[in-house]
């Protein structure tokens, strides 16, 4: 099954769909979701209702927005992948490089990428594969692991490369507005089956950028979220990025960063795709 968040009229609405079904309003099933949390919480009832053939499909084309609304944490990880860390230069993590996205970062799959040029010189990508965690759970172990697992998403780790040099960490140059677009949709676990077996990429102005497959991670599902698990509670609606393959903008040479009009797509094999327009602050790029 799938949950996405459509606009109807306008109005955003939590829905479900079964493979590339029609799109189907929890309000029309009877349930009302405020957050992908309250969401997760019906989804089996959801699925029994749209497998009984209950609920108004919609018919006409939906705009998608972010599914993720008002998670507790966005956790993300920090060189995951051996040839990323080869192409930045960076030193490998003896341990998982854990950092924060905030929320105040989502952005949908679909909607622009702000570039203010008095925040960064230094925009960049970073396809990745999203765990949304579906289940409370502390010091979970690496063979239950999936067992905590919602589902899956394709999100776009942006980056102000500058900032992040400046500042000596992450958070901040990695959680600016509309810095972290995910979608299309959330795909539940039991449609992706091994999260370490799907292929990975991305492309700038449909050029390829980044081809690779999960399995070449550094640390997998499993082990990083019982390595996160360790010290923190993960609540159902909290987000893990997982890291980024090779090819990203800051590892070419010379680096390449994006522009206004510069349109970037990722995407993971299953999950769907998602594409981002980058423009100004007045909209420069954006036609």
């Amino acid at each position: 099954m799938r949950l996405g968040l459509v606009h109807v009229g306008g109005a955003p609405d939590f829905a479900v769909r079964e493979a590339d079904g029609p799109w189907v309003p929890l309000a029309s099933l009877g349930l009302h979701a405020p957050d992908t949390a309250a969401a997760i919480a019906m989804a089996t009832e959801a699925r029994a209702a749209l497998g009984a053939g209950h609920g108004r499909a919609l018919t006409a084309p939906v705009r998608l927005g972010c599914p993720v609304v008002r998670p507790g944490k966005i956790l993300a990880i920090g060189l995951n992948y051996l040839d990323h860390i080869r192409e930045t230069g960076a030193t490998q993590p003896e341990r998982p490089l854990v950092f924060a996205k905030y929320p105040s970062s989502l952005n949908g799959p679909f909607d622009p990428v702000v570039l203010e040029p008095d925040c960064t010189e230094q925009l960049d990508y970073e396809a990745e594969l999203a765990v949304v965690i579906g289940r409370r759970t502390r010091r979970v172990s690496v063979e239950q692991a999936l067992d905590v697992v919602f589902g899956y998403a394709v999100a776009n780790d942006v980056s102000a490369r500058d900032w992040q040099v400046r500042d000596g960490q992450f958070s901040r140059s990695k959680s600016m507005d509309t810095f972290c677009p995910i979608g299309p949709w959330i795909t539940t676990a039991d449609q992706v089956g091994d999260p370490q077996a799907l292929g990975i990429r991305s492309e700038v102005n449909g050029e390829k950028r980044q081809d690779s497959s999960t399995g070449q991670m550094l640390y997998g599902v499993v082990e990083l979220l019982a390595f996160l698990s360790t010290t923190m509670t993960l609540e159902p609606g909290d987000v893990v990025l997982t890291g980024t393959p090779p090819g990203v903008g800051f590892g070419r040479k010379p680096p390449v960063f994006l522009r206004p009009g510069d349109v970037v797509a990722c995407e993971v094999e299953g999950l769907g795709r998602i594409e981002n327009k980058v423009v100004g602050p007045a909209g420069e790029g954006d036609r």
